[in-house]
């Protein structure tokens, strides 16, 4: 009876395994909704920066979001349909709907399909054909060239970063810019901090990956020297772009001081990561990317010349 007590005991203290994931939140993960909440904002910031010093168009600032949220979904959907293999390798990804087996590829597929085609025809008749134009490309190159590469060459963190600095742009065609030297700005902006962005994270998640078979610039980096160096030197080519807007003069003295200022702290903070290979090093810079984007967007707005 006192064994039979103290199983029970036992049996009761034992953590009660969480319920698997409803339909909902699966939906929510193979859209990567949280992931592309950033696309939205970028997205929105680009609308805003063109729409400085004229009337905002509302109804057309939310087509805009709704077609680039489409298309985004949509080709996250593509993504992981790609990558179920690989996914399911890793713990942090083998849980998605898709690797566990909660959803059919089929329903995958035809859940990508409707989003994208929804997304880049909803911008083609609401927003502009232009702004079409770069949703597609962006999917294309997001699904069909990143995708795949990752199996095969570590520049893919390169061409990642592609998709990844569009929709600020748009954004700013969908205002009703063209594809200036302002629009190329806010791509390069996007695409110089995505580097030390993602290297801080494959750092950080460098056994997972090995262990999928990605091809990562911090494969194998143990000191952390390697993806250090890397993230200081795109946090330096940041700090130098930044100053491109005062060089043309679509921005004010605001922008001139602090957004170099802000790149140069990502750079020592790579470069301390650099130094010492510790994952708290790692961590702070991947704490600041995501601070920087937000600060920094906000900085342009206040500093923008229109």
């Amino acid at each position: 009876m006192e064994e039979l007590g103290t199983n029970e005991k036992a049996a009761a203290e034992e953590p009660i395994p969480p319920p698997p994931p409803g339909l909902r939140q699966d939906l929510m993960v193979l859209m990567k909704v949280r992931l592309n909440f950033f696309v939205l904002v970028t997205t929105f910031f680009g609308f805003l920066l063109y729409s400085r010093g004229v009337e905002m168009n509302w109804m057309k600032l939310l087509h805009t979001i709704l077609g680039t949220a489409a298309a985004a979904f949509g080709s996250a959907a593509f993504n992981q349909l790609m990558e179920v293999d690989l996914d399911a390798r890793m713990k942090r990804t083998a849980d998605r709907p898709l690797p566990s087996r909660r959803m059919d590829p089929l329903v995958a597929f035809g859940i990508g399909w409707v989003l994208s085609a929804v997304g880049i025809i909803h911008l083609a008749v609401q927003v502009g054909h232009l702004a079409a134009y770069l949703t597609a490309a962006t999917i294309a190159i997001y699904v069909f060239i990143y995708t795949p590469l990752k199996r095969v060459s570590s520049t893919n963190t390169l061409v990642g970063a592609i998709p990844g600095a569009v929709p600020p742009v748009i954004g700013w065609v969908g205002a009703g810019g063209g594809l200036g030297w302002e629009a190329w700005f806010l791509f390069g902006l996007l695409f110089f901090w995505q580097l030390p962005h993602f290297i801080a994270i494959n750092w950080l998640c460098r056994a997972e990956y090995e262990s999928a078979d990605y091809k990562m610039w911090s494969n194998r980096d143990l000191t952390g020297r390697k993806s250090g160096r890397l993230s200081a030197m795109f946090s330096l080519v940041l700090a130098v772009f930044s100053l491109l807007p005062a060089c043309l003069g679509f921005a004010n003295w605001l922008w001139t001081i602090m957004g170099p200022l802000l790149a140069l702290v990502m750079m020592a903070l790579a470069l301390k990561f650099s130094r010492d290979g510790e994952r708290t090093s790692a961590r702070r810079l991947f704490l600041f990317t995501l601070l920087y984007l937000p600060v920094a967007l906000l900085v342009l707005v206040f500093a923008w010349e229109s």
